[in-house]
């Protein structure tokens, strides 16, 4: 399963996290890794059932992957 990284839109509520949370582990996902300085988590998520979660207004879904800096 490919991971995700899911995170709050700006004004979203607390709430709005553990919904997202819900529906991950719901459609067969397992959160890997809760953020501390952000409202968000990483999963992993079965590919052909992450547009559920994009249709979520209140987070953002995008792919995992490593970041470098120069």
């Amino acid at each position: 399963m490919p991971a995700i990284n899911v995170t709050l839109k700006s004004g979203a509520s607390a709430s709005e996290l553990e919904t997202a949370k819900k529906q991950v582990t719901d459609q067969g996902g397992k959160i890997t890794t809760e953020f501390k300085l952000i409202k968000g988590f990483t999963a992993e998520f079965p590919a052909d059932q992450v547009h559920s979660l994009e249709t979520n207004d209140h987070i953002t879904v995008e792919a995992d992957s490593e970041v470098k800096t120069q």
